[in-house]
């Protein structure tokens, strides 16, 4: 992890470089003003819930539309297979063997352990670059007063949640506007929980419907300068502290009178929910006329749930892929990815570059003209949004996870292996096996040891991480 003064290249350079840059992408731009980047994550939607992901009952016709529009990448992965390493990944280019933050660990009695102060995340990377910053939702990096919250880690406006458990409760009774607690009248949770949390029962303002007029905001205001939003959803994670009844949505819409579970239709009504406020948010861009100066990046932080009483095989979640959060199996890991650039990226193509959260760094830096610090793992993937320039590719992508059976994931290629907790390592070849259904480590045991060295190269012991593997360190 970086530690001491946070580093931020020279701003004289900035507006040349950025023009060096765009001219070698042939990006079309004005020099002096790098695009804009919105990034846009679903939190616990799988590989398969969106239509041009092969969903087949659940509609998304604004993402549709989207990826129409943009580039589906087929090969991107989330930073983790849980919600706050996969965001310290993505705000720091640092793989979670060697990343600050590497599960779901808390302080009581509010908030998730924050990033240091020392962090540089990519928001502070634009910031320097005279982007204007802002987080609207779930932030998960640190609790209120701690050296974690946004404000303190580059971000100029936050609007959300701080805590990832206060961000189940889709009718909270407070959420924060910058350090302060913004009270919604009306909403009331009846426990004595300081985090927030828990199941309404007074219900008047859904959360995710003022994230979504908030991004609105933003983005109006800031139309004439450089910004960066990364507007973070909770939908379609479930209220887990509401049991079956944790798919909080307002209404069931289209999908009231079809004969599912109630939990299933509340998770289809949360995602065409999403999904027709990002046809919002594009709609104005479009509207404002700086869509052809604006990325927007649509993922997920994780693959889907089994939580609020959601099934994620009802609905083909998945899709080909193997398991759910918390599996280091390509469905817990392997997200659904939209890039869309009117004018820059080439409309209704694909790409399976392979890449992950991580890489916004590098890409952010490029985009605005300046470098990233060193010592991350970060490619920029602009080359393949462009279709201009070399794409570099990773030596490899690396996962850990601290809970479950899985504990390490590795992907070379088309290799893929994962050790487990009582130390046996899987090995599917993900070109002939995308679905990992034919473990062949007893075959080519080889490629095992040589995908094992991959794992103890990316891990990196930490005080607060403790790698439970049978025969590694105690």
């Amino acid at each position: 992890m970086m530690t001491g003064t946070k580093f931020f290249p020279g701003l004289a350079v900035i507006c040349g470089l950025a023009a060096a840059v765009f001219a070698a992408t042939g990006v079309e731009a004005d020099s002096t003003r790098p695009p804009n980047i919105i990034w846009i994550m679903a939190d616990d939607l799988g590989y398969a819930d969106l239509g041009c992901f092969g969903q087949q009952r659940i509609r998304t016709p604004h993402l549709d539309r989207m990826a129409a529009e943009g580039m589906k990448l087929t090969s991107f992965y989330a930073g983790a297979t849980v919600c706050a390493p996969s965001r310290c990944v993505l705000m720091t280019g640092l793989h979670t063997g060697h990343a600050y933050i590497r599960g779901n660990r808390e302080i009581r009695p509010m908030g998730q352990w924050p990033l240091p102060d020392s962090t540089v995340t990519v928001a502070e990377l634009l910031q320097s670059a005279g982007y204007s910053t802002g987080l609207i939702g779930k932030w998960g990096l640190g609790g209120p007063d701690s050296v974690g919250i946004p404000n303190n880690q580059g971000f100029d406006y936050f609007f959300g949640y701080l805590c990832q458990r206060h961000a189940h409760n889709y009718y909270p009774e407070f959420l924060f506007r910058n350090s302060d607690r913004i009270f919604l009248e009306g909403n009331v949770v009846d426990n004595e929980r300081l985090d927030g949390a828990g199941y309404a029962e007074g219900r008047v303002h859904y959360s995710h419907d003022i994230f979504a007029s908030e991004a609105l905001r933003f983005v109006e205001k800031n139309q004439d300068r450089p910004f960066f939003l990364y507007h973070a959803l909770t939908i379609p994670h479930a209220n887990n502290e509401g049991g079956r009844r944790g798919m909080e949505v307002p209404d069931l819409g289209e999908y009231a009178d079809l004969d599912w579970p109630e939990p299933q239709k509340g998770h289809a009504a949360m995602i065409s929910r999403m999904d027709r406020d990002i046809g919002r948010l594009l709609d104005l861009l479009r509207e404002l006329e700086i869509d052809k100066q604006t990325l927007v990046i649509f993922t997920s932080d994780n693959g889907p749930h089994r939580e609020g009483g959601n099934d994620p095989d009802f609905n083909d979640s998945n899709g080909l892929l193997k398991g759910i959060k918390r599996d280091l199996y390509e469905g817990g890991i392997r997200v659904p990815t939209i890039a869309w650039w009117p004018g820059t990226i080439e409309p209704g193509s694909a790409s399976s570059h392979i890449a992950y959260f991580g890489d916004l760094m590098a890409t952010a830096a490029e985009l605005a003209g300046i470098r990233a610090p060193d010592g991350l793992d970060s490619v920029s993937f602009l080359p393949t949004l462009t279709g201009k320039g070399l794409q570099r590719s990773h030596p490899y992508l690396y996962w850990e996870f601290y809970s479950q059976a899985h504990r390490q994931a590795v992907r070379q290629g088309d290799w893929k292996a994962i050790r487990r907790r009582d130390g046996k390592v899987e090995l599917y070849h993900l070109g002939n096996d995308p679905g990992e259904q034919n473990d062949i480590s007893d075959s080519d045991p080889e490629k095992v040891r040589a995908m094992v060295r991959l794992m103890d190269e990316a891990h990196e012991p930490s005080e607060f991480w403790k790698m439970d593997i049978a025969g590694s360190e105690p």
